[in-house]
């Protein structure tokens, strides 16, 4: 029988998700990409290993970036990473505003006169 099929009342299988304070960390960055035009969407997924919140520069196309979180790294190479459209990791690292500078370079733009 399969351990995943959950039964009414019993243990749900359990899936990796972003707690409320590393949401506003993303949030945050999304909110200020989205006012820069630069992305439109967004998706997140809880799986079971990994939580993925997608960004995307329009609805139906493949993400631009994947930032994901998987707990079993935590003691190697940082649970969180940024992954690019290529699926490079672009940046891996235990702080998850660390990790998220990779993406705001992209918001430094030089001042045209």
């Amino acid at each position: 029988m399969n351990s995943l099929t959950p039964f009414p009342g019993g243990p749900q299988p359990e899936v990796v998700s972003y707690h409320r304070t590393e949401l506003n960390v993303i949030l945050s960055l999304y909110g200020r990409m989205v006012a820069a035009g630069e992305w439109r969407d967004y998706g997140i997924s809880s799986l079971r290993e990994v939580a993925v919140f997608s960004v995307f520069r329009r609805t139906a196309e493949h993400p631009l970036y994947r930032i994901e979180k998987r707990p079993r790294l935590r003691n190697r190479q940082g649970q969180y990473a940024v992954i690019g459209m290529d699926g490079q990791v672009l940046k891996r690292g235990h702080d998850l505003k660390t990790v998220l500078r990779v993406l705001e370079r992209k918001l430094i733009r030089p001042v045209d006169d």
